[in-house]
């Protein structure tokens, strides 16, 4: 008899992902239940050394669904892991500014001041990569260079001493995020600010801010690539080369849930609302209307891989990662293609 682990870890962000639907539903606890294996959420732990590896990926036994941006940071900074799926789901990237700025349009930004948050502390400044890339597509969209705007670093840093509540996209650090972009907003220490999500609609509306535009939607996919599309999920590679098994359930529950969300659209966007702590309304905003459910699907399309090298490379080329990364040798598609006969034979 195969022996398995007594536990597997996994993780995943507060956005829409696969791997929270299929977690939410029960199904991977229940299915390797039987073969004895504990299924445990770093996020439910208050251990700070596991509680890291949503960043680092250092732990055993462990699969990772969320932000592209640690991922890219772990492989790059020598953690042995797997890309075993992708999912893109497009979300919300805006550009704000106040009604009185007399911004109104990309090109209105030239020579004014732009914010960058900086976390200084950071292993990896998630959320700088994310604006700077997002603010970058922008520009570029209105004729703007990268030299004709100021950019002011605003800090950000979690001033919480422990630094658990790092895993929440809401709360970093015990105060939302964007707090700190948003107040240097108010007190005129710049003219516009990035935010994402439905957590950047949310404060939008509340500032009653103005949307100078909106890159996530696109029709470039180029201009819509970030820390979220796409999103990788990732596995150590012991885990995957000693227990095929296991990556082969979990996936494929993960693939199922990509289909399940087409078929219940509305239990979809309730779940969503749950996981991101945001009202429908500003998730429907965030991540695509009424397309959302049809967009939880897993793959490992060469079109996303050559997305997420475009990503891995930009992080690189701008201080982000301490090497490059090859996405191509990164990849193991040996347990989505076992995931997918699995499933094909379920459905015969």
């Amino acid at each position: 008899m195969t022996a398995f682990p007594k536990e597997i870890w996994y993780t995943r962000c507060p956005v829409p992902t696969p791997l929270g639907i299929a977690i939410n539903q029960g199904v991977i606890d229940r299915d390797l239940a039987e073969l004895g294996i504990t299924v445990r959420s770093i996020q439910d732990t208050t251990d700070p050394d596991v509680r890291a590896s949503h960043y680092d990926h250092h732990l055993a036994h462990s699969f990772r669904q969320g932000g592209s941006v640690p991922a890219i940071w772990a492989r790059a900074a020598g953690a042995d892991t797997r890309v075993i799926g992708l999912s893109w789901i497009d979300e919300s990237q805006l550009v704000l500014t106040l009604p009185g700025s007399g911004i109104r349009t990309v090109e209105d930004l030239r020579g004014r001041r732009i914010a960058l948050p900086r976390r200084a502390e950071a292993k990896i400044d998630i959320f700088r990569a994310t604006a700077l890339r997002a603010l970058l597509a922008a520009l570029s969209l209105g004729g703007v260079g990268e030299d004709q705007v100021e950019w002011v670093d605003v800090d950000a840093t979690d001033p919480a001493p422990d630094g658990l509540d790092l895993v929440s996209q809401r709360g970093w650090g015990g105060r939302p995020l964007y707090t700190a972009e948003f107040h240097a907003l108010v007190r005129g220490e710049v003219d516009a600010i990035h935010v994402k999500g439905s957590l950047g609609h949310e404060f939008a509306l509340l500032a009653g801010a103005h949307v100078v535009i909106d890159t996530g939607f696109h029709p470039d996919p180029k201009i819509r690539i970030n820390n979220g599309a796409p999103r990788p999920l990732t596995v150590d590679a012991a885990t995957l080369e000693r227990y095929p098994a296991v990556a082969r359930r979990l996936l494929t529950h993960v693939a199922a849930a990509g289909e399940w969300a087409e078929e219940q659209p509305e239990e979809t966007f309730a779940y969503i609302a749950r996981e991101t702590g945001s009202p429908e309304q500003f998730v429907r905003a965030a991540y695509g209307g009424d397309t959302l459910h049809r967009r939880l699907k897993t793959d490992l399309d060469d079109a996303s891989i050559t997305a997420l090298q475009d990503f891995s490379d930009f992080l690189f080329d701008r201080g982000f990662l301490p090497a490059r990364v090859d996405v191509a040798a990164w990849v193991d598609p040996r347990p989505l293609q076992a995931a997918h006969e699995l499933l094909a034979k379920r459905r015969a």
